[in-house]
C-alpha cells in the first residue's frame, strides 16, 4: 500500500501532481499520446476554441463573466455583458488564451515548468492570480471541463487515424483534463 502524506498534497504542487496522476495512471504513454495528436489538432484548435466560446456565450451566467477584462487586457470594454459579442477585442483576447493553451498541452513537455503553468491557469479564475474582482465559481469551470472533455473525445473519434490511437488519445487528454481540473480545484482551496 502506498503512504501519501495528506497534509503535502496541499502544500507541494509536486507531490500532488505524482498523487494525482499516479492514481490515475497517466505517464509517459499518455504524454506521448498527447503529443502525437498535436498534428491532428492544431489545424482544428480555432473550431474548438469557437465550440468553447460558443457554449460559454449560450448561457447568462456564464457570460457574464466576460463583461470584466481578463488580468493583462488593456483594449477597449464593454459597460455591460449585454454589449458583448464573440468577436469583440476583450473576447479575442481571450480566445487567444485559451488557443495558446491548447497548443501548449499538445507540443511542450509535461516537465515542472507545465505543472507550473497548469497550476497558476487554474489560479487565474480566482483573485489569487487574475482580476482580483473576477472570481468563476467552480461550477462554472466543473461544467467546462465536462464540455471541453466530450468536444475534445468527439473530436478524436472523428480523425482519420486508427482506432487504438484514438483510445489512445482520447484516455490521454480525458486523464489530462482531471488532472488540470484537480489543480483548478486546489487553487479553490479543496
Amino acid at each position: 500500500m502506498k503512504k501519501v502524506d495528506a497534509g503535502k498534497l496541499s502544500q507541494d504542487l509536486g507531490y500532488r501532481f505524482e498523487y494525482v496522476s499516479g492514481f490515475m495512471g497517466f505517464g509517459e504513454e499518455d504524454v506521448r499520446a498527447i503529443h502525437d495528436a498535436a498534428a491532428h489538432l492544431a489545424p482544428l484548435v480555432p473550431t474548438l476554441v469557437d465550440a468553447v466560446y460558443d457554449r460559454l456565450f449560450s448561457y447568462d451566467i456564464t457570460k457574464a463573466f466576460f463583461a470584466q477584462p481578463q488580468h493583462g487586457y488593456e483594449g477597449e470594454t464593454v459597460a455591460h455583458e449585454d454589449e458583448l459579442t464573440l468577436d469583440h477585442p476583450q473576447v479575442a483576447f481571450r480566445k487567444q488564451h485559451l488557443a495558446n493553451y491548447l497548443v501548449r498541452l499538445v507540443t511542450k513537455p509535461y516537465d515542472e515548468s507545465m505543472l507550473k503553468y497548469l497550476d497558476a491557469v487554474g489560479g487565474m479564475h480566482t483573485p489569487n492570480l487574475g482580476n482580483a474582482e473576477l472570481v468563476v465559481p467552480i461550477v462554472h469551470v466543473n461544467a467546462l471541463f465536462g464540455f471541453v472533455n466530450s468536444a475534445l473525445i468527439a473530436t478524436l473519434a472523428s480523425l482519420d487515424i486508427g482506432a487504438e490511437d484514438k483510445v489512445r488519445m482520447q484516455s490521454a487528454f480525458t486523464k489530462l483534463l482531471w488532472i488540470q481540473n484537480d489543480l483548478f480545484s486546489r487553487n479553490y482551496g479543496n
